[in-house]
């Protein structure tokens, strides 16, 4: 029996080598397995398990605040009080929890519950939920970590809540920045405003060390502009956590977050406000008068135009970015985006537009320097030309009228005289030509173009703002190319006074008027005066080629803290006039020569800037005033869209916009001042008086300076 039961127990050496082969294949995959995750793949888990170990908090830096000039705070942050809950500290009683909850709910009007995390989920500070699915949310996600209840609550109920914190273990209150802008939408089109960071960008903030849906970043003006100065440098905590997300000790040295530099601009809030509230009251004024709502926007700029310093730039309609601190509002959005004066817009430096007669300013330096005309030269002025319009060199041509803005013309009139009165007719001959009166076609686009670029117009003044700029200098080239038909004679005459196809912004006017006060010299306007750290010294700053900001100068590198002057040319002593053949069908053919404007040219054009004041366009508007003021006036056909909706555009009777540019004192001018006001009409009527009250506002403010500081 024992023999015959060792026989059956006997297991074949077939099963057993089996087995053997099985066991060995398992053994062989948990060898690989070990070896692929301990050696081959160890660094990378090892990683992600220090990852799961360890947590870096960013650290929110503080924005830096905008000064004017005087130190008047144009962008500051304030503290903005959230009710916060750390899940894993409420009480272990469900009865005390719902006790905290319903007392937390009178005092912030919050629902206990409401909502369901499924369908809603939990957005900071957005979310429709109660405070039960809230806690919800951070006992299964984040039990360590703050979640918010509601944002942006009243200070005195903050304070409550935080004297209840022994009662209310787990409910808190965390204090984040909001900015805030005192002087609101005085200011907003310059200063811009904040905004969560866009989706599209994210990569590139969070390689800036920026947090998505906490941090914000500039949306518009020097906010966006200066975004890399003023939003300082986020700091990093790092911290070991347990599996639950509980800190458990900081494991490496803190790395503290750099407060933003602060800027200090150009601006005078104080004659920014008297600016607005003139433009405002002059459009109200004329509204009142024409019994409808005629005239809804316009920009005033003022400039120190030897040095280039914006002393104050209104853009109206604006905004109120104060609107914009804590969120967005949708509403409130579209409707800016929607209206017709398109108040987002700093019209200033961004509202390209039919500049007019002002642009005779450019005119008149060219034609006196190509030796157009001389000074002493008269010329006739009737109520109307009439030539010949012809598109190449042997074109019949055909019969065109160019009229006059005075009916009756002002017959015969010398250089200064021309521009006193401000005559179209003259300024045709100018720059078209006539008969043998003004031969050899005048001044011509081609020449006329070069001037206009040494002026200021035609490309982006750089005054670095993001909504900047540069305008239209036509030639035959731009129109062959845009409009499909080669350039004409008539086309030179629109031109030389500001008309047809010439664009220019509000500042580009500016600027031609203080190249001609500043004696040809051209100065870069500038906004930003200083650049500051947290405890307001001036840091040294420069802008490098690729556009970053750094404080040793590199080359190619510009300063723009502290304030220097700079001069971009002088036309006098720089030769940036352009020398031209003839004009071809191919356009403007430069011969690569240059040349310089001989400087009595610009006191020429000075005297009849000056005689406009005392007996032509402007005499009216500074009747009796002690100023001694030089300018020019312009009024501005237009035909846009909102015209055409209007069937305003009939022709022969297009709508004008009103503009005028003068500058003070003229012996010794310190500040230059633009008006431009939408369908104004003339600009010796609506814009004129604009700039008078400007100037006296400007000279009022320095008396008052003065005074204070004593003798």
């Amino acid at each position: 029996m024992n023999g015959q039961a060792s026989i059956q127990n006997q297991v074949g050496i077939w099963r057993i080598l089996a087995f053997v082969l099985v066991l060995g294949l398992v053994m062989l995959v948990f060898a690989g397995r070990l070896f692929l995750l301990q050696i081959v793949q160890g660094q990378d888990w090892l990683a992600k398990a220090e990852d799961n170990r360890t947590l870096d908090v960013n650290l929110e830096a503080s924005r830096g605040i905008i000064y004017d000039r005087n130190g008047v705070i144009l962008a500051s942050n304030v503290a903005s009080f959230n009710v916060v809950l750390t899940a894993a500290n409420l009480p272990d009683d469900p009865g005390a929890i719902q006790e905290i909850f319903r007392q937390l709910s009178e005092l912030i009007d919050v629902p206990v519950n409401q909502g369901d995390l499924e369908v809603d989920p939990y957005v900071p500070c957005f979310s429709e939920l109660g405070i039960a699915q809230i806690a919800e949310y951070g006992i299964s996600s984040v039990p360590y970590q703050q979640v918010k209840i509601k944002c942006d609550i009243d200070q005195r109920i903050a304070m409550i809540i935080q004297e209840k914190a022994m009662d209310w273990p787990g409910i808190g209150i965390e204090i984040q920045p909001l900015r805030e802008y005192p002087t609101g939408s005085l200011t907003a089109a310059m200063v811009g405003f904040l905004g969560p960071i866009p989706a599209n960008q994210e990569p590139d903030f969070i390689a800036q060390g920026l947090v998505p849906n906490r941090d914000k970043v500039g949306y518009a003006g020097l906010e966006l502009q200066y975004q890399d100065l003023l939003a300082g440098r986020n700091g990093l905590r790092v911290v070991e956590v347990d599996v639950a997300g509980q800190v458990l000790r900081d494991i490496a040295p803190t790395i503290l977050a750099r407060a933003g530099r602060s800027l200090r601009l150009t601006i005078d809030t104080r004659l920014q406000q008297a600016t607005e509230n003139i433009l405002i009251n002059e459009m109200d004024d004329w509204n009142r008068y024409f019994g409808e709502l005629r005239y809804t926007s316009g920009s005033v700029v003022a400039i120190n135009p030897k040095t280039g310093e914006i002393l104050s730039m209104v853009s109206y309609p604006t905004y109120e970015n104060n609107r914009m601190s804590r969120l967005i509002p949708a509403y409130y959005y579209n409707q800016l985006i929607n209206d017709p004066s398109l108040p987002l817009l700093n019209h200033a430096v961004g509202d390209v537009l039919p500049v007019g007669s002002v642009f005779k300013l450019t005119t008149g330096v060219g034609a006196l320097n190509e030796g157009v005309v001389t000074p002493d030269q008269i010329i006739e002025t009737p109520p109307k030309l009439e030539v010949t319009e012809k598109y190449y060199a042997n074109d019949p041509g055909k019969a065109r009228e160019f009229v006059d803005w005075n009916k009756a013309g002002f017959g015969r009139l010398d250089f200064v005289h021309c521009m006193a009165n401000s005559s179209n007719v003259c300024f045709y001959k100018l720059g078209g030509g006539y008969q043998d009166e003004i031969p050899n076609g005048g001044l011509g686009i081609c020449r006329l173009g070069t001037y206009a670029r040494a002026m200021g117009y035609g490309d982006a003044p750089g005054i670095r703002l993001p909504d900047e700029e540069g305008g239209l200098v036509p030639d035959p080239t731009w129109k062959r190319i845009n409009q499909a038909e080669s350039w004409s004679s008539g086309d030179t005459y629109i031109a030389s006074v500001g008309q047809g196809y010439v664009l220019g912004t509000p500042l580009q006017v500016l600027l031609s008027a203080a190249v001609i006060a500043n004696d040809g010299k051209l100065m870069q306007p500038a906004l930003l005066q200083d650049v500051l750290d947290s405890e307001g010294n001036v840091i040294p700053m420069w802008i490098d080629e690729q556009g970053n900001y750094v404080e040793e100068p590199t080359p190619g590198s510009v300063q723009i803290s502290p304030f220097q002057p700079v001069q971009k040319w002088d036309m006098t002593t720089d030769p940036v006039i352009q020398e031209y053949g003839e004009t071809t069908i191919r356009g403007c053919e430069p011969t690569g020569q240059t040349k310089t404007v001989a400087p009595w040219v610009f006191k020429t054009v000075q005297q009849g800037m000056r005689l406009a004041v005392t007996i032509g366009t402007l005499e009216e508007p500074f009747a009796g005033s002690t100023i001694t003021a030089a300018g020019k006036t312009g009024t501005a056909e237009y035909c846009d869209k909102y015209a055409n909706a209007k069937n305003r555009c009939i022709p022969g009777n297009w709508p004008t916009h009103a503009w005028t540019v003068v500058y003070a004192p003229f012996e010794n001018p310190e500040i230059a001042v633009v008006a431009f006001v939408y369908n104004g009409g003339e600009g010796s009527s609506v814009a004129g008086p604009i700039v008078r009250r400007v100037l006296e506002a400007y000279f009022e403010l320095k008396a008052i300076d003065a005074a204070r500081q004593g003798p």
